[in-house]
């Protein structure tokens, strides 16, 4: 079967009113519940509730970042969730970014793929049960053992935008995330990847029939987004960098409206999935033929229904 995810909880809704919806998913035919970590909920505790409100998804986090918690407390989290939902818990992991690791947790942003890789076998190893006592590249784990590791090690998925990341995943992880592509950037990552790990990528998605509005709308996303320098460099590797470029020289001069307004609507139309429903579901399942195995999609507030209806409307069984 086709695997067809949701994040959660919703854009528009919290946690606690997310939850009828997030029961109702396996029903509507989606196969997954992803959460994200950047300033809202954390990446655990939603998917802790969703394994009781919806025994029969998947669920996995995308992404905890590893530079934001310690490697221990991050093996003691997956295990939680692990056992929790035995089998059905995917630990997605990543660098995250200076913002996210520096400004807002007070944590080091040194060494992204070292440490990223450092952490996953650190994890692989913990989880499994072992004690762990290793001098990585970029930290020391003297002693740790899982006072419960769980029956059924989670798979461990990595955020990755490049090749050197994406082979790491290929390698040594059980899959990748990316964010940010449409189907034709899947096939470049879908190259780089191999065609046996599993590739999982959220896909932001407005059902509107209004272009003008949905551009409006996702432009200040995108600009906030593709200025970060990992995605600068994920984007100028995929081929927008000569059309982005305006956008990074008026951000680069402290002119957010003009970076906003750089963004040519081709980028949106290219990175936001839009139209009405049905528009919509033959988009997403574009990026599947191209080479995407995971699609977490993730419905915008401001199109022509409320987030939960579009929740509905998305669901694969529609069409």
């Amino acid at each position: 079967m086709d695997r067809w995810g949701i994040t959660i909880p919703f854009f528009d809704e919290t946690l606690t009113e997310s939850k009828a919806l997030i029961a109702e998913l396996p029903e509507l035919g989606y196969t997954d519940a992803w959460s994200a970590e950047v300033s809202g909920t954390d990446g655990f505790v939603p998917l802790a509730l969703a394994a009781d409100w919806a025994p029969g998804l998947r669920l996995g986090s995308a992404i905890v970042p590893v530079s934001t918690r310690g490697p221990g407390l991050l093996a003691m989290s997956a295990a939680t969730l692990a056992d929790v939902a035995p089998g059905r818990f995917v630990l997605g992991i990543g660098a995250s970014s200076p913002v996210i690791v520096e400004r807002w947790n007070a944590g080091e942003f040194v060494k992204p793929y070292a440490r990223t890789r450092d952490t996953l076998r650190f994890l692989r190893a913990a989880l499994a049960g072992q004690k762990v006592t290793e001098s990585y590249e970029t930290f020391q784990v003297n002693g740790f053992r899982l006072e419960r590791a769980p029956a059924v090690p989670p798979k461990i998925v990595l955020a990755a935008l490049r090749p050197r990341m994406l082979r790491l995943a290929a390698s040594e992880a059980d899959g990748a995330i990316t964010n940010w592509v449409s189907p034709q950037d899947v096939r470049k990552v879908r190259a780089e990847l191999g065609p046996e790990t599993e590739l999982i990528a959220r896909l932001f998605v407005v059902v509107s029939e209004d272009a003008g509005r949905v551009r409006e709308l996702a432009r200040r996303m995108l600009a906030a987004y593709l200025t970060v320098p990992v995605y600068a460099a994920f984007h100028d590797w995929l081929g927008r960098g000569d059309v982005l470029r305006p956008m990074h020289e008026a951000w680069a001069a402290g002119d957010r409206q003009a970076a906003v307004k750089a963004i040519p609507d081709e980028v949106v139309d290219d990175l936001i999935v839009h139209g009405d429903a049905a528009t919509c579901r033959a988009r997403i399942r574009e990026y599947v033929a191209s080479g995407l195995d995971t699609p977490v999609l993730a419905p915008l507030p401001g199109g022509d229904v409320p987030v939960a209806q579009a929740v509905r409307y998305l669901a694969p069984g529609l069409g």
